[in-house]
């Protein structure tokens, strides 16, 4: 019988502490992911401002807070969660392996990098289009690239590229960075960097592989075909919620609603993470969601007894 006290649907670093915090208070605990454990963190190369890891990649940190779900008695299940039922207490969770039963879930799913939707995009996925600078960086060695976006992660990924490019073009549709100042700096010294304010992709262009983008100055209609082999985009996040409609309370953006013990409109389910609706998503505030999470289910099925 696939019976739980409590699954976790998602292994980033919300769910990997939400499964550590559940399995050390001795719950039978499931946690499904349909990729690797880590969510978007685990593609990142550098982690500077999570307290007490002072430097290392996300994979790094991935791996530890695994480790240590697993230690206590964590199970996983690769596998997609591709339909819930919460219309009763036992939730019942629908995968590609088969249906899984608990009293308690907890969201966790993340987010997935929003895309341009701009002609050529989806025919150059792979062939050009990227949404992940650690994992595809080496791929482009010597060669012109371009990143769009202007937050922290868009800056921080265009100076990793820049241990392997010839150039990087940074789009940003504003006149100022997002990004913390820190980065900033860095980027405004680092010679291998061209800042393309004011702008926006238009269209991606090539025959096989991606060889041009067209992007457009929003202050004078100006396009500029820029020559380039590879483009990384990193221009906000969809929250991965879309299995969830009709069964929980989503706001306008399809975020999780919770209260702060991260409880949702449906008793028993609950939310951690980059998927609810909040203020700071960082992989800090998501291990406090996770934890937060766990300590509630623990209560919550306290009080079912």
């Amino acid at each position: 019988m696939n019976s739980y006290d409590l699954i976790i649907i998602g292994g980033g670093p919300a769910g990997l502490t939400a499964g550590l915090y559940a399995s050390r208070a001795k719950l039978k605990t499931l946690l499904i992911e349909k990729k690797a454990a880590g969510g978007q963190i685990a593609t990142t190369e550098h982690i500077e401002n999570y307290p007490g890891f002072a430097q290392g990649s996300g994979q790094e940190l991935v791996k530890i807070m695994e480790e240590q779900a697993a230690r206590f008695g964590a199970e996983f299940l690769a596998a997609g969660a591709t339909a819930v039922d919460f219309s009763a207490q036992e939730k019942i969770i629908t995968t590609g392996k088969g249906e899984f039963r608990a009293p308690a879930v907890i969201i966790a799913t993340g987010c997935s990098a929003r895309r341009l939707e701009v002609p050529g995009e989806k025919e150059f996925i792979g062939r050009g289009v990227s949404f992940c600078a650690t994992c595809d960086g080496a791929f482009y060695e010597d060669l012109p690239v371009m990143v769009v976006g202007g937050g922290d992660a868009a800056v921080e990924e265009a100076l990793y590229l820049t241990r392997f490019v010839e150039k990087v073009y940074l789009v940003h549709r504003r006149d100022a960075l997002r990004a913390t100042k820190i980065v900033q700096d860095r980027v405004f010294n680092n010679p291998k960097i061209e800042v393309v304010w004011n702008s926006v992709v238009e269209e991606l262009q090539g025959d096989e592989l991606l060889e041009r983008v067209v992007v457009r100055n929003v202050k004078d209609g100006r396009k500029t075909e820029i020559a380039v082999n590879g483009i990384f985009i990193y221009i906000g996040f969809l929250p991965n919620t879309g299995f969830l409609a009709g069964q929980i309370r989503l706001n306008e953006s399809g975020y999780v609603v919770t209260d702060d013990r991260m409880e949702t409109s449906v008793p028993g389910v609950f939310a951690a993470g980059d998927c609810r609706e909040k203020l700071l998503r960082q992989v800090v505030t998501a291990t406090g969601d996770g934890a937060t999470a766990a300590f509630a289910v623990e209560k919550y099925l306290e009080n079912l007894r």
